[in-house]
């Protein structure tokens, strides 16, 4: 008699907490609750649910709120829904900054989605309309065929799951493993078809590569058939809410792992192309678009994975946002001396081993780096230039030179006769010509005017090798030859002098130098030259 007295006391505080839960469509969040709450089994209502459906018959309806719960659950798609914006304005503000819409996955199922209709919540109109096709997608249309031919005895329970789902499960695996060393050998043969298209010769270490890139490629196959095959086995929520993370998490990792080698592989093809280039400037760059390339598959790999594990993608591109500003503001240099090396990489201004002239610094391209670029001086000293320095100056790059230029004057004494000025600038000619590293079909030898001391005679030259070493040899040859032209033919080269006047004594002799004008033996004295230069190359 207590007992029953208690139950009827009881029975309208159950009956109160029973109707708390009406039907809401206020906001994102009381719809979605309303629609998952009377779907569950404890407060199945669908007429209810179907109240989350506008402008559809109620057996229509309720027919569309089971396929949504339907497809979330055979994708394993948990809803929090504590996640769930309360706002009834509510405005995406990533994908549809113009409309009053949430979408409850908006990385895997941006077709499910909430609108805003006449001041109420409700799924959209393209959800309802698409949610069939997404139902078939992933419940092919043998999913009810094997559920007819399933005798009454598959549908025994064994540790909560019924029997058919044990043997489907073990059958995925089997038919999962024939797929896998099937698909792997069709890989590894396309990559080596495509290497082969690529780069002619055979290459060990490529070859090696490829044959770790198929394994997770098939594997990449694999994930996507249990993916496809995977809800029609029709676990609880629960179980597929861990698998299917599971799934994508390693199907993730496998991309990571699969554009890592590929990077390896590519930068690996570029290589043996730079190699075959005549500048070293492409060398430079493998390493670093190697690092570049794997630090960027890492970044984006990590990003893909905290968005499995439930991090808001908005967030963390607000958070990359105003980080990568204030890394910015903060190492200015530094990113300026970045855009400075891909400045100096598009443009191509010198290559390694070129001599240039950058500002103060001259000297020897040894190496370019992220943030600066390494010349050797003359001296061995090594110059450390900032790339954003570098991408400003004017480079005088005498690396791409055809010829290296050499520019002389000499001086002959202002008492020199004209007849001796015309046979040394001859003779100079001729040993230009004879010269084997200078152009004979460029160069200029002139008197070209009066210096203080001196009469003037040009010597401009061009040597056909560009290493410094092979013109400095070059101009020893040239000017041992110009002092014995000058000291055969009698010619005195110049200094800076005073000429003072004495009075000439009728018994004294001159103190002026003597000069031999003979043009026999002028002529002599060239060609005795110009046999000796020959001799001596």
């Amino acid at each position: 008699m207590n007992k029953f007295l208690w139950l009827l006391l009881l029975l309208p505080i159950f009956t109160v907490a029973q109707d708390s839960i009406r039907v809401d469509v206020s906001n994102p969040h009381a719809t979605i609750y309303t629609h998952l709450y009377f779907l569950q089994s404890d407060s199945y209502e669908p007429k209810k649910a179907a109240k989350t459906i506008l402008g559809l018959s109620e057996e229509k309806a309720i027919e569309k709120a089971i396929r949504i719960k339907q497809v979330l659950d055979g994708k394993g798609l948990f809803v929090d829904v504590n996640k769930i914006p309360t706002n009834p304005n509510y405005k995406d503000s990533i994908g549809y900054s113009s409309y009053f819409r949430y979408v409850l996955f908006l990385q895997r199922m941006p077709q499910i989605y909430l609108e805003k209709t006449d001041g109420s919540w409700y799924y959209s109109s393209e959800t309802v309309l698409k949610i069939e096709d997404l139902y078939k997608e992933i419940f092919p249309w043998y999913v009810q065929k094997l559920h007819e031919l399933i005798p009454v005895s598959g549908h025994k329970k064994l540790l909560g799951l019924e029997l058919w789902q044990f043997i489907g499960l073990l059958f995925v695996l089997i038919i999962g493993c024939f797929i896998f060393l099937i698909v792997k050998r069709i890989i590894f043969f396309i990559l080596r078809r495509i290497q082969h298209s690529v780069i002619k010769n055979s290459n060990i270490e490529v070859n090696k590569v490829l044959k770790k890139l198929a394994h997770p490629l098939s594997l990449l196959v694999l994930v996507a058939f249990i993916n496809k095959i995977f809800p029609s086995l029709q676990f609880g929520l629960t179980i597929n809410k861990w698998v299917f993370l599971g799934l994508n998490i390693a199907e993730t990792i496998f991309w990571i792992y699969v554009f890592l080698k590929l990077v390896h592989v590519v930068m690996r093809i570029y290589a043996e192309f730079t190699e075959r280039t005549h500048g070293r400037l492409d060398d430079q760059l493998v390493p670093i678009l190697d690092s570049f390339l794997t630090g960027l598959v890492i970044v984006v790999g990590v990003f893909k994975l905290l968005v499995l594990f439930g991090v808001d993608a908005s967030t963390m591109l607000a958070g990359a946002t105003i980080g990568g500003l204030a890394f910015a503001l903060a190492s200015q240099d530094t990113v300026k001396n970045l855009i400075g090396t891909i400045m100096i990489f598009l443009d191509k201004p010198f290559h390694i081993e070129d001599w240039i002239e950058a500002g103060e610094v001259v000297g020897t391209v040894e190496r370019v780096g992220f943030r600066s670029t390494q010349v050797r001086a003359a001296d061995t000293s090594l110059y450390q230039i900032p790339n954003s320095k570098l991408s400003e100056l004017v480079i005088n790059n005498k690396g791409l030179r055809l010829f290296r230029r050499y520019n002389t004057n000499l001086g002959l004494r202002y008492d020199t006769p004209p007849e001796l000025i015309e046979a040394f600038v001859k003779g100079l000619r001729e040993i230009v010509i004879a010269h084997p590293e200078t152009r004979s079909d460029s160069f200029n030898v002139e008197f070209t005017g009066f210096g203080d001391s001196a009469l003037l005679i040009m010597v401009n030259v061009y040597f056909k090798s560009l290493a410094w070493g092979v013109e400095q040899s070059s101009k020893h040859r040239l000017h041992i030859a110009i002092v014995k032209l000058a000291k055969e033919l009698g010619v005195d080269f110049a200094f800076p002098s005073t000429t003072v006047t004495i009075e000439q004594f009728p018994e004294k002799e001159g103190v002026s130098i003597k000069y031999d004008i003979n043009k026999e033996r002028i002529d002599k004295v060239i060609t005795k030259i110009i046999r000796d230069f020959n001799q001596g190359n």
